[in-house]
């Protein structure tokens, strides 16, 4: 059964674009495991977000709980996770399904 996981991601103070490189770099496994990144999206400079937003929201779609763990076990993407830890304060990971979308 695939899996939609919505990942919000909040940056250390001043590593917003820290943030952003990283998950540049590791998201370019998802579609190595058969995922698709959907969406990144950040807020709108100016906007009215609190300051507790994240500074990165993704909606990643994934073919299988065995591709998930196969992305998050992926020796690349663990070799930097002192660039991870010293980008990102924060992360929510929440299993979602799309709206209407009964097969998930």
């Amino acid at each position: 059964m695939s899996i939609t996981l919505l990942v919000r991601l909040w940056a250390h103070p001043g590593r917003e674009a820290d943030l952003a490189a990283y998950e540049s770099t590791v998201l370019a496994g998802v579609p190595e495991v058969g995922g698709q990144v959907v969406a990144r999206v950040t807020p709108v400079d100016g906007s009215e977000s609190g300051a507790d937003e994240p500074a990165e929201t993704q909606v990643i779609m994934l073919p299988d709980e065995d591709a998930l763990q196969r992305y998050m076990k992926d020796p690349r993407r663990l070799a930097l996770t002192a660039q991870r830890d010293a980008a990102i304060a924060r992360t929510e990971i929440v299993r979602v399904r799309v709206a209407g979308d009964r097969a998930h």
